[in-house]
């Protein structure tokens, strides 16, 4: 980790001292009839894609609103497009936004009786069979598996690890940061039942985000390990010291999380 994280640093500040190219963000609309609405994605293309012919791997991130922009963002943006263009990754970001006061049934797998709730299918079910073959008709993608991640924060976090239990052929890597497992704790009930877990999962939080988030995601750690081999590498995990639940604490963790699953 101590390697990636001097690689990480050396790569962004080469980016902005040596001018190298960097990748660019668009934005176009389409039609969620799962949700019955219309969702505003943000797709990042790196900075070699119109240069040449090759295909690139995809990660699906959520709440796009903050991922490129401070302006769009609700407290900070992750900065991803900055921390993409430092690596020079060779990878498209595709960024959902979210659905402002529909957020919570929107990224929560299960009905929470005081937060109410529990549209994740719907939401997952738009992006398997709405978005991806979109994305996958338009651009330039890498279609397998392996090649396919899905990435959030907090909400974002429990529902990109709920979509790996429940789309494990479509998503072969998920970037876990900060999940919020109190909400849904059926999702532990549900990794138990999962007999084999072959998906490459990245799990993040701060140890100052609350009482129970470390030994929450520890325990989800725990039950995944008991569904394969740790000789297989397939989970990293990281507690951050003074980790906050904010954008700063994930935009500086982004790149970490990137170089391990890629």
């Amino acid at each position: 980790m101590k390697k990636h994280y001097l690689l990480f640093s050396f790569f962004f500040l080469l980016t902005y001292v040596s001018g190298w190219s960097q990748g660019t963000v668009t934005t176009f609309d389409i039609k969620a009839l799962q949700l019955e609405t219309t969702k505003k994605i943000w797709v990042y293309l790196p900075h070699n894609y119109k240069t040449s012919k090759k295909k690139f791997p995809v990660i699906y991130m959520h709440d796009a609103q903050n991922l490129f922009d401070a302006k769009t963002s609700y407290a900070g943006e992750w900065h991803i497009d900055e921390t993409i263009d430092s690596l020079q990754a060779q990878v498209i970001i595709v960024g959902i936004e979210h659905g402002n006061e529909k957020r919570t049934e929107e990224l929560t797998p299960f009905s929470n009786e005081k937060y109410g709730g529990g549209k994740a299918d719907a939401y997952l079910d738009f992006i398997v069979t709405t978005l991806k073959p979109y994305i996958d008709s338009n651009f330039r993608t890498k279609k397998g598996k392996m090649d396919t991640a899905i990435a959030g924060s907090s909400l974002g976090g429990l529902v990109s690890y709920y979509a790996v239990l429940k789309f494990p052929k479509v998503f072969g890597k998920a970037a876990v940061f900060s999940p919020a497992f109190w909400i849904n704790p059926e999702v532990y009930t549900l990794t138990e039942n999962t007999k084999k877990m072959k998906n490459k999962l990245y799990f993040l939080c701060g140890d100052s985000e609350s009482e129970t988030m470390v030994a929450d995601m520890n325990k989800m750690i725990g039950l995944v390990n008991t569904t394969r081999c740790s000789c297989m590498h397939l989970t990293k995990s990281r507690v951050v010291v003074g980790g906050k639940h904010n954008e700063k604490l994930w935009a500086k963790e982004f790149g970490k999380a990137y170089l391990w699953l890629f």
